[in-house]
């Protein structure tokens, strides 16, 4: 059948899969976004990390006459998917800031005179009178905007240069926009696609579920400590990415990750750019590199082989904590995303909504973001089942997260949230007098300390009435109201005030269920952790780490990432199936022509080796 618009067959789609990209087959959804953008109509689609998006825009790109130009928000993953592409025998080339004088008019000129697929720019060279000069005097196949949630202007990646990228459809009405993200509420999607002028265009949403990854958050004691407990036991040797709110945790957690002899390197805005861009470069190209980093490092990372992502400080969002956690396990193998979260998480963001810029109706967006993080952190329900629930999608209970692992009990705790909330109110009314969880805590307790003899606390009528609780188990306590809402923060210092919500709890006229955490932590080593050659005969295991030392050898000589050279998923079924010709070697997923004539007999030597 013949495209009425491009004149192509339907089917030569599916012959640049096989042919370039060595895949027999399309993804579930992917044949059905690329036919349509084929036929040179426009598209916004929400798939999730590791669900092939690239291939979307990349193959239509190939089918489609002209150059598919792809607007991505950073400099080292356009040069990195140009190397992937590239390797694939792709004509892909790239326009930034890295490059001189020379290199952008070889890259211009390619583009003029059709000798590319794929042109790569930075959103805000669209705003430079001589790109948009150069694309008028190319051929355009397609308009192609990576990471669209960046137009989202309360998003978690908010770029202000997207904004621009509506002018696309207005200068080149007739050229084809695919816009691609890999997460999106609907208020954010319903955002993207009116600030791209894209809601006549055909939506695709896949689901989000990302079942590889398993998803556990623990309560947060000596959170370094925890970490390094979890890449020892866990995940020796693995490559991850370790997420802390601030620059200063950062360098502390990546200098303690180093003397306890894990390879770990900081990445922030507050490094030069020079040594940002080394430690990404060690963390792309190398084996088993820990990346401890602020949300400023990560989007867009094409590294299939991640697995694992911490976060040590809560997330602000969970649209951010799926993106962030999404960049674990590309590859499909089982991965981990662990959060650590404590009490002082939640003193610390109500206080930065509070003090934050912007107008009451940003601090109340703020606040729900929040709110959902912290239902998130709090239920006793999968959480699976919650997080695709925040995305609008219903699913059933996975069996592969720590709540549905080790269940965790509800308990009632309206009589300890009542005696909490008095104490909190003795002070206010009778000492006007506003402290932290700390104080209040010892003061239940009845605890004889310096403070609490110094303020008179300890003649208080709730002065001892909470011994049925331990210290933690009241932390637990004041985390939960916080999260519920039943208890507010103030000032510097973390003071919690009442809110409006509290006199119900105090009046009895509303129950307070709270979670319990499991005595101890869920254990799963069955289908928590499979390494890349888990799923491997025993034979066919030494033969994998021969394919993967000569992948290593190869990229290192070439500067590219092993990924670029052949994926985990390749070489296991390499290994497995022993091909003992260049046309058996054909057969394999993931083995396009281009590779084939590059690196097949390197591969058949190896095996034989």
């Amino acid at each position: 059948m013949t495209s009425p618009d491009t004149g192509l067959e339907a089917d030569d789609a599916l012959r640049v899969l096989n042919r370039v990209f060595g895949y027999q087959s399309f993804r579930e959804g992917q044949q059905e976004i690329i036919d349509h953008v084929v036929a040179g109509h426009d598209a916004l689609v929400l798939m999730p990390t590791g669900a092939g998006k690239s291939l979307c825009y990349q193959i239509p790109a190939l089918v489609r006459k002209g150059v598919g130009v792809v607007v991505s928000p950073l400099i080292a993953l356009m040069q990195d998917q140009v190397h992937a592409l590239t390797a694939l025998g792709v004509r892909a080339g790239f326009l930034n800031s890295t490059q001189d004088l020379d290199e952008r008019r070889q890259v211009e000129s390619a583009f003029l005179a059709g000798e590319l697929d794929l042109l790569y720019l930075a959103p805000e060279r669209l705003r430079v009178d001589s790109t948009l000069r150069l694309l008028d005097r190319g051929a355009i196949s397609l308009f192609a905007i990576d990471e669209a949630h960046c137009v989202a202007q309360w998003g978690h990646d908010f770029r202000p240069d997207y904004l621009a990228l509506s002018m696309l459809h207005e200068r080149w009405p007739t050229v084809p926009r695919i816009a691609l993200t890999a997460t999106a509420t609907e208020a954010t999607h319903a955002e993207i696609a009116s600030r791209l002028n894209l809601q006549e265009a055909r939506h695709f949403v896949a689901s989000f579920d990302r079942p590889n990854i398993q998803y556990r958050i623990a309560p947060k004691s000596e959170p370094r400590r925890q970490l390094l407990n979890l890449l020892r036991t866990e995940h020796p040797g693995d490559a991850g990415i370790v997420y802390c709110l601030s620059r200063a945790s950062v360098d502390k957690t990546a200098e303690f990750l180093v003397e306890s002899g894990v390879q770990a390197l900081p990445y922030h805005a507050g490094l030069d750019a020079r040594t940002r861009a080394a430690n990404q470069s060690r963390f792309l190209r190398e084996d088993g590199i820990v990346m401890v980093a602020t949300i400023a490092f990560g989007m867009g990372i094409d590294k299939p082989d991640v697995r694992f992502v911490v976060h040590l400080d809560l997330p602000k969002s969970v649209e951010g904590y799926y993106q962030e956690t999404g960049r674990a396990g590309r590859d499909g193998l089982p991965s981990t995303a662990w959060l650590a979260y404590g009490l002082q998480d939640v003193v610390q963001q109500r206080k930065m909504i509070d003090t934050s810029e912007g107008d009451d109706a940003h601090r109340r967006r703020l606040g729900s973001h929040l709110d959902a993080m912290l239902a998130l952190c709090e239920t006793v329900e999968c959480r699976r089942v919650r997080l695709l629930a925040y995305f609008g999608q219903k699913s059933d209970a996975c069996g592969n997260c720590d709540t549905c692992l080790v269940p965790p009990e509800s308990w009632d705790g309206t009589i300890a949230a009542q005696k909490l909330l008095s104490a909190v109110v003795r002070l206010q009314r009778e000492r006007r007098q506003k402290f932290g969880a700390g104080q209040i805590i010892d003061i239940l307790l009845g605890k004889q300390t310096p403070k609490v003899i110094q303020h008179g606390h300890d003649s208080l009528t709730v002065f001892g009435i909470g011994t049925e609780l331990s210290d933690t188990e009241w932390r637990g306590v004041v985390r939960q109201l916080l999260a519920q809402g039943f208890l507010g923060v103030e000032g510097d210092y973390g003071t919690l005030v009442l809110t409006e919500a509290s006199a119900e709890v105090l009046s009895r006229s509303r129950e307070v269920l709270m979670r319990r955490e499991p005595e101890r932590p869920a254990r799963a080593a069955k289908t928590r952790r499979a390494p890349a050659s888990a799923d491997l005969p025993e034979e066919a295991m030494p033969v994998f780490e021969r394919l993967r030392a000569w992948r290593a050898a190869t990229a290192k000589e070439q500067g590219v990432p092993a990924y670029v050279i052949f994926h985990d998923a390749t070489l296991r079924e390499i290994a497995t199936g022993s091909p003992s010709s260049l046309a058996e070697l054909g057969e394999v997923s993931g083995v396009g022509e281009n590779k084939l004539a590059k690196y097949g007999q390197q591969i058949l030597d190896t095996l034989t080796a």
